[in-house]
């Protein structure tokens, strides 16, 4: 049987022959109930302890279009590749416009999202304001709202960390991992996944001022989430739309371009816009201890 590998580490025979086994045995459960059962048995585990469900119904999808094993049909639902629903109401409406500069509407703080109201209000933001929209992240993941209290208190933006990319060239190659290095320490990286300044706010530098805060606060919060101390941050700037601005301003480091391949990109066919990779250290020894 060929290479196969799961968040590129290498699945054995016996592995796929347990996961083609329980595909038959619990042939009437959802494929995200198999992808779960399947995590639990083989210990495919965050650093935090959550399981890898989402990647592992991913892996699961791949090997069923490649006829090592049949997966139980889709529930109904969603089509594949459609975006998540969200909710529409008024406060997500389009707002009254802000400009000036930071000092105009300091303090500016990061809420982090932990309740219902908060974390529907982000979903609603980010889908009818960011150009990608809103949809699950992989891995770990937290989210923020920014806030404004002048001239009043209002939300003018959302922020999501979220599990690193399992490769990227122009990265590996700066720190200077090989691959057993990479996925040794691969967790300690963060992506700043999601970015979004709502268009009626015209604030000038307040996209840095928020990267330079989200970098202090991030290395708590994300060690009490999932207990790793993220050590670097990473992001990457689809180049046709943007020119990563506010990510130099914020003194974040350019390194290169991605080669248009997507996370689930295990053959080399499917493509995504070229997107340029910046990456933030969190602490001066970073490089010391991701090559370790």
């Amino acid at each position: 049987m060929a290479s196969i590998k799961f968040c590129g580490n290498p699945v054995t025979n016996k592995e796929v022959n347990l996961i083609r086994e329980l595909s038959e045995e619990f042939w009437g459960i959802s494929r995200t109930e198999l992808a779960s059962t399947v995590c639990e048995l083989l210990g495919w585990k965050r650093p935090g302890g959550g399981l890898k469900t989402v990647e592992c119904r991913q892996f699961l999808e791949g090997l069923a279009s490649h006829s090592i094993l049949i997966l139980p049909k889709p529930r109904q639902g969603k089509p594949k590749g459609a975006k998540t629903r969200t909710h529409r109401t008024s406060d997500g409406e389009y707002g009254v416009p802000l400009e000036g500069s930071v000092k105009d509407v300091k303090p500016v703080s990061l809420v982090r999202v932990e309740n219902t109201a908060d974390r529907e209000l982000w979903k609603e933001l980010v889908d009818r304001y960011h150009y990608l929209g809103f949809k699950v992240a992989f891995g770990g993941c937290l989210r923020y709202l920014i806030k404004v209290q002048q001239p009043v208190d209002q939300v003018v933006g959302c922020l999501q960390f979220s599990s690193p990319a399992w490769k990227v060239g122009a990265r590996d190659v700066w720190i200077g991992w090989d691959r057993s290095t990479r996925e040794k320490h691969l967790q300690k990286v963060v992506q700043n996944s999601r970015f979004l300044i709502l268009p009626w706010c015209k604030v000038r530098g307040l996209a840095s001022h928020i990267l330079g805060q989200a970098a202090r606060r991030i290395v708590g919060d994300w060690a009490s989430a999932f207990n790793v101390t993220a050590v670097m941050l990473e992001t990457f700037v689809e180049k046709e739309r943007f020119n990563g601005t506010c990510y130099r301003a914020a003194n974040w480091i350019y390194l290169g371009e991605t080669k248009g391949r997507g996370r689930m990109d295990r053959t080399h066919k499917m493509s995504e816009p070229v997107k340029s990779v910046w990456v933030y250290p969190l602490m001066r020894s970073f490089r010391d201890v991701l090559s370790t």
